[in-house]
């Protein structure tokens, strides 16, 4: 049986989503795995203090890079995400993230699906500026440490893959819930709900990776092309698009997750993507990229 393009990106984030979190087993008593692979970065959003994760988290660990004590930590990770970045930009997104595959599985769930409008996929990165750069190198902590403020303040991931499972095995820490507790639940009740309505909510609007990938992805070395002699302009593309990106106008777009569900759904097979430096066939590809 030969495998779709759809059902071949399933399997990679099966396995992208089983080598990010290797240690179910600490689900049951609430431990968090500290060996030796933690000092890797997972490529995709997955909380450092996921029971199951054995990498940590790019956005906690470039935080780092704003205190003295470990910035070298957080200037491997900045770096090691540009290197990531440049190589494979927002393909990261589509298929190597935990909870990009974890908001598509709720987005499966039946309901209304909805459209966003095109300003609020700019808040991620304003999201990106000031929670990732700015506030984690002004704000200092109670031991004189910098804060590591998009974690703290926003991140519905770590409240869903840490804070709720280690509060369900840690019954001594709920004592101590407070305001941030409530405000991270709140978002990430609003993630969840709009992850339902709206293809890869927390993608488009909230989180810093994906702004650092999509800034990458009009230079990154895996990239998509059209043909402009084979499109015929029906539109197909841009309906099939979970980024609401229209593919035969700006194929290597900020918010193109390189999922390919338009290079399947094109029927003159004008789109393609892999790994290049130049696009041979498009001269709209080629102008994206500046």
């Amino acid at each position: 049986m030969k495998l779709t393009r759809e059902l071949k990106r399933k399997i990679i984030q099966i396995a992208a989503f089983g080598y990010s979190n290797p240690h179910l087993a600490n689900f049951a008593g609430g431990k968090i795995y500290d060996g030796s692979w933690k000092q890797f970065c997972n490529p995709g959003m997955n909380c450092y203090s996921c029971p199951a994760a054995g990498l940590a988290c790019p956005i906690g660990a470039m935080q780092a890079a704003a205190n003295e004590t470990n910035y070298r930590f957080g200037l491997y990770a900045t770096g090691i995400v540009l290197a990531i970045g440049i190589v494979l930009g927002r393909a990261v997104c589509g298929f190597l993230c935990p909870f990009g595959f974890i908001q598509e599985l709720i987005h499966k769930i039946p309901s209304p699906k909805l459209h966003l409008p095109k300003w609020m996929t700019y808040i991620k990165y304003g999201i990106l500026a000031v929670f990732v750069i700015l506030l984690p190198a002004m704000a200092l902590g109670e031991l004189g440490m910098r804060s590591p403020t998009f974690c703290k303040f926003i991140c519905p991931a770590g409240m869903l893959e840490g804070g709720i499972p280690i509060l369900a095995t840690h019954p001594e820490l709920r004592a101590i819930i407070g305001g941030i507790f409530s405000l991270k639940m709140t978002i990430l009740i609003v993630t969840l709900i709009g992850s339902v309505l709206v293809s890869r909510f927390f993608c488009k609007i909230m989180c810093p990776l994906g702004a650092i990938y999509g800034m990458l992805n009009p230079v990154s070395v895996y990239r998509m092309d059209i043909d402009e002699e084979k499109c015929i302009r029906c539109g197909a593309c841009s309906r099939a698009c979970p980024m609401d990106v229209n593919p035969s106008v700006k194929p290597n777009s900020m918010e193109c997750i390189r999922c390919g569900k338009c290079i399947t759904t094109c029927p003159e097979d004008a789109l393609s993507a892999g790994f290049r430096i130049k696009s041979a066939n498009s001269k709209k590809a080629q102008e994206s990229a500046n």
